[in-house]
């Protein structure tokens, strides 16, 4: 139970990060994570709400960083 909050607290935000540097959009990258986080959740990989509730910070955080990432990014670029 313990890896499960710890992977719950730290891979969803890793990829939703991962998804919005290949997509250089950041809610494509959010939705393509929760498409595996609803994926994992309806073939019963999670186990009670702790890691449903660490699943959603660590969506929250890692789309917030994106974001950031992105808006400079195109930023960056704009003034180029």
């Amino acid at each position: 139970m313990i890896t499960k909050v710890v992977a719950a607290l730290i891979l969803p935000g890793l990829l939703v990060i991962l998804f919005s540097r290949v997509t250089y959009n950041y809610i494509v990258g959010l939705l393509l994570t929760l498409a595996l986080i609803i994926a994992s959740a309806y073939k019963g990989y999670t186990e009670g709400l702790f890691v449903v509730i660490a699943d959603a910070a660590s969506l929250t955080i890692g789309l917030w960083y994106s974001k950031q990432m992105i808006e400079k990014y195109h930023f960056e670029n704009k003034s180029a």
